[in-house]
């Protein structure tokens, strides 16, 4: 697949952090990133998703209501992107999660219950909603229309992760001129300071651990040139498993205490798990924290602390887990840990004081970097990527910016005796393209089977399958005659095509990644996810108007009750006509609470409000 082409005249390009739990979205304006504050005031905003009886929330707002809707409140979309209803993370999440997810086919569906009507949506479309959120974010801070954006994904995400967070960006309605791995980015904030000036000459490690995923990128920056040796990590591992930890241990702490399960209670998990998220970040500068929840379950209140000690012991295992990545990075790099010159912590989770501790510890007590915002980093990098390909003015200071990002595993193809024909080994540099010859294993054989995986093991099958094609009208002939070479070729944004050509017939043929093989969304798919996403658009249009109008209404009625209750002029039999009007207004918002009316029934009660009021004025004076 080749790299998207900037769109000219369609504004500045975006580079957007999409996260599992959090965004953040950048742009390059006066020679420097900014990074944008979203309508809440927040440099970075919750990946998450929610769906009411009136509209749909995004960001904040989502996040805000979340336990008061559990079922109908999506996050963690980044953890099913991209990945199959059977993977094992996908149904151990499934146990967390309050929303259903189910299989259609082997792709995971969120079913969502949507103004009283069942809906499902896949990851992308989730995702998609955040994208555009971070998008109305940038342009509203802009002041023009946004096309064309840089998106981060972890650098272990496979190919069908890459391509479905691509997908997403489509379906958002955005021109995705490239997908980046999200501690090379980071390491465009480490290597550049504020000024843009290069550092130069360094070996630079990346420790990335945000709220679901982990990477470590192990880079060589010299003169503007960033050069990735080696990448490793977990596209399943991160701050959410420190808060699920937490959340297992007051629940069995409950159930010692009162006797009782929550563990069945969405809402009580849910009000559990946020005090957790809060407590765990509270840890991080003190030694001891409290968790309040009045009312927990059935009319429960949980009182309980939890020391940073307490914190680390039932995470120990994951820590130590995030070491492993570290060691197997700098294996695979063929690098001596003393010869590594910045440690540099990214993403939320690196806050932690026993992940320092540990990685210090690995690096023989090496000071680590913090020089750059954990949070921000990732759409700072992304940022300066996308003015740089959007092939926009003024931007000396990084135009001559390289990035040499590598596969972060292997890739190949199964042998007719059930081993893995690596054609690409893993860490190696991007955009490539690899070719190896191939023959036939049966006299007479007019066709060729490929079965395409990434992976490390020797055998194909325990590696992942990505898909299958075949290369018909060989010319036949004896065993092992025909001449075929299998050319895998990767792009830029870390997306492969493969493709055979029988060099005597010069016949050729390119992998198409079936849906049932790959979870592919199809073009058809998309397009109708593409329309969809522009319904939902166009209901928080109309949605947004009538909250105004809703609002509005409020507004007038609750100071028409205040403006009569303090004029003394007022004949009681005219006063008692608008305060039965105002009440007959209140009453009526008060039974479409839950929905909304539509604007003209506002606009009305409004008139009929106004018109009353209007008429005793006089009388109000």
């Amino acid at each position: 697949m080749s790299m998207a082409v900037a769109a000219k005249g369609e504004g500045p390009a975006i580079g957007i952090d999409l996260g599992t739990t959090y965004s953040c979205v950048g742009v390059w304006q006066h020679g420097r990133v900014e990074i944008i504050t979203n309508d809440q005031g927040n440099r970075i905003t919750p990946s998450y998703v929610a769906f009411t009886n009136t509209g749909r929330l995004i960001g904040d707002a989502a996040k805000n209501q979340v336990s008061t809707n559990p079922f109908n409140t999506v996050f963690d979309a980044k953890r099913l992107i991209g990945r199959r209803f059977s993977d094992v993370n996908v149904k151990n999440d499934m146990k967390l999660w309050p929303f259903e997810v189910r299989g259609v086919g082997d792709k995971p569906m969120i079913m969502i219950n949507y103004k009283n009507e069942k809906k499902q949506f896949a990851a992308e479309e989730i995702s998609a909603m955040v994208l555009n959120k971070m998008r109305e974010i940038a342009e509203a801070y802009i002041g023009s229309t946004v096309k064309n954006v840089v998106i981060t994904v972890p650098a272990y995400f496979n190919d069908l992760q890459r391509q479905a967070t691509k997908d997403a960006g489509v379906i958002a309605g955005m021109n995705v001129i490239r997908i980046i791995n999200e501690p090379t980015a980071a390491a465009i904030a480490y290597g550049l300071d504020r000024e843009g000036t290069n550092i130069a000459g360094k070996n630079v490690l990346i420790f990335d651990l945000g709220g679901g995923t982990f990477d470590v990128s192990l880079l060589k920056i010299e003169e503007g040139i960033f050069e990735v040796k080696a990448i490793a990590g977990d596209t399943h591992l991160g701050g959410e498993d420190f808060d699920n930890r937490m959340v297992n241990y007051f629940v069995q702490e409950f159930r010692k205490k009162h006797e009782k399960d929550i563990s069945n209670n969405p809402t009580a998990l849910r009000r559990l798990r946020t005090s957790c998220e809060r407590a765990k970040r509270t840890l991080s500068s003190t030694t001891q924290t409290t968790i309040e929840i009045d009312s927990l379950f059935e009319g429960i209140d949980f009182h309980s602390t939890i020391t940073r000690a307490k914190f680390e012991e039932i995470n120990l295992d994951l820590f130590s887990k995030c070491m492993e990545p570290v060691k197997q990075c700098l294996r695979d790099a063929k690098m001596d840990k003393s010869i590594v010159d910045d440690v540099v912590l990214v993403g939320g989770s690196t806050r932690i004081p026993k992940v320092q501790q540990l990685l210090q510890d690995l690096f023989d007590g090496k000071e680590l970097c913090k020089s750059i915002n954990p949070d921000e980093a990732v759409a700072y990098g992304a940022s300066i990527q996308a003015v740089i390909l959007n092939g926009e003015e003024n931007i000396e200071k990084v135009q001559d910016l390289l990035l040499l990002d590598v596969t972060p595993f292997s890739l190949g193809a199964e042998r007719f005796d059930g081993e893995m024909k690596v054609v690409v080994p893993r860490n190696t540099t991007i955009p490539t393209k690899k070719e190896k010859d191939v023959t036939n294993v049966e006299a007479g054989q007019v066709c060729m089977e490929f079965k395409v995986y990434e992976g490390e093991s020797r055998v194909a099958k325990d590696n992942r399958f990505l898909g299958i094609f075949e290369l018909k009208g060989i010319r036949p002939g004896q065993r092992e005659t025909a001449q075929v070479t299998l050319c895998f070729e990767i792009d830029a944004n870390g997306i492969m095509v493969v493709s055979a050509k029988d060099k005597s017939t010069r016949k050729r043929s390119q992998i198409t990644l079936t849906n049932n093989h790959k979870g592919r969304l199809s073009q058809e798919e998309i397009e109708k996810m593409i329309k969809k996403a522009e319904r939902y658009k166009l209901e928080d249009r109309e949605n947004k108007k009538k909250m105004e109008a809703k609002l509005a209404l409020k507004h007038y009625a609750s100071n028409t009750m205040d403006t009569v209750s303090n004029i003394s002029n007022l004949n009681e039999v005219d006063k008692t006509k608008i305060v039965d009007a105002v009440e007959t207004v209140m009453r009526w918002l008060d039974k479409n609470e839950n929905k909304l009316a539509e604007c003209e029934n506002y606009e009305n009660e409004m008139r009929k409000l106004e018109n009353l009021c209007n008429s005793m004025w006089p009388k109000m004076n």
